[in-house]
């Protein structure tokens, strides 16, 4: 028998939270149900190429960009998963212009979701993942709005991600300790693997699109370069870059150093959505002992005013991201 049977599972880890939080277990029903759409996810990550599913479907998102078939196959997935679930009053996706609502608008929590993070590494059979972030509703009595959803990052009651790399991951915190759990598909249970996650505090890589050198300001050019020639105060780093945002913040979060999606000069807002990627790993990595900035503030600070907000990120070990503000500030 495997030594990591003797390991908590996921439903073990949620019943020893609510216990200590005298909670009525409805966050957990929550996150259970996550785990749920990414185990479906999974499966069709892994049977995409046999199923038609690589490629793009023809269409665009909100922001323009062009859907991949998987994509709006996860994104379904969620809404479905969700659909009969009554302690969620409705889920915003990036996929979508406007939240999805259920009919169950007398719910605690709404939640947030980038469906399917990296799906350009579909075709190229690279890792992809599932951000998410949980909300309590400002007020249960009054009907479901767009401003539950328009946040606050340090309002976030929980957050996370899956992986679906060469193991298919759950990583999530509920402001507590930040925990890893890996499945095991032959028995579609998730088992504890990395308890109380915290960043390493020396060592790692700095992962940049480096490719983007000449979209950048100045600034943002300089302090790439500095930690490229190891000149910076939180020592030297190695240069990693996978292209899926989940894929990256991982291997920060398990080997250190700093992942990096600046503002360009004519988009100094950046790509990446702050509701559906920044803000969900940033409470992420507060509560693994790391930071995350836009360069001037800190993300969990930042109030979106827009469901597709975009912003700069600098996230990882909380001396990497301090240094990087440093080096923007001159």
């Amino acid at each position: 028998m495997a030594d990591y049977v003797k390991h908590l599972t996921l439903s073990d880890q949620f019943f020893r939270e609510q216990g200590s939080r005298g909670a009525t277990g409805e966050l957990s029903t929550i996150l259970n149900r996550v785990t749920l759409a990414g185990r479906l996810i999974a499966n069709n990550v892994l049977r995409a190429g046999l199923e038609g599913r690589l490629g793009k479907t023809g269409g665009v998102n909100v922001q323009g960009e062009e859907v991949k078939k998987l994509d709006e196959v996860s994104n379904e997935i969620f809404k479905e998963v969700f659909d009969r679930v009554p302690v969620v009053a409705g889920l915003a996706s990036e996929e979508m212009d406007d939240p999805h609502l259920f009919a169950h608008t007398d719910a605690k929590y709404v939640l947030l979701h980038d469906p399917l993070d990296g799906s350009g590494n579909v075709d190229v059979d690279g890792s992809m993942g599932t951000i998410f972030s949980v909300h309590r509703r400002l007020d249960v009595a009054k009907p479901v709005g767009l401003a539950d959803f328009l946040r606050r990052g340090s309002e976030q009651v929980a957050a996370g991600y899956l992986l679906y790399g060469p193991a298919t991951m759950f990583v999530y915190t509920v402001g507590g300790p930040v925990h890893g759990f890996t499945l095991d598909r032959s028995v579609g249970s998730f088992f504890l693997t990395h308890p109380e996650l915290r960043f390493p505090q020396s060592g790692g890589a700095y992962s940049v699109n480096e490719a983007n050198q000449a979209k950048w300001t100045p600034a943002v050019q300089g302090m790439v370069q500095a930690f490229r020639e190891g000149r910076t105060q939180c020592g030297a780093r190695s240069a990693r870059y996978v292209g899926a945002l989940v894929a990256d913040f991982h291997r920060t979060l398990i080997q250190g150093g700093v992942y990096m999606y600046p503002g360009e000069v004519k988009k100094p807002e950046g790509k990446l959505r702050l509701l559906f990627e920044a803000a969900p790993l940033a409470f992420v990595a507060k509560h693994a002992g790391g930071l995350a900035s836009d360069g001037t503030s800190e993300i969990l600070d930042v109030t979106a005013t827009k469901l597709h907000q975009r912003s700069p990120l600098y996230i990882g070990a909380a001396q990497d991201v301090a240094e990087v503000v440093r080096l923007l500030r001159g």
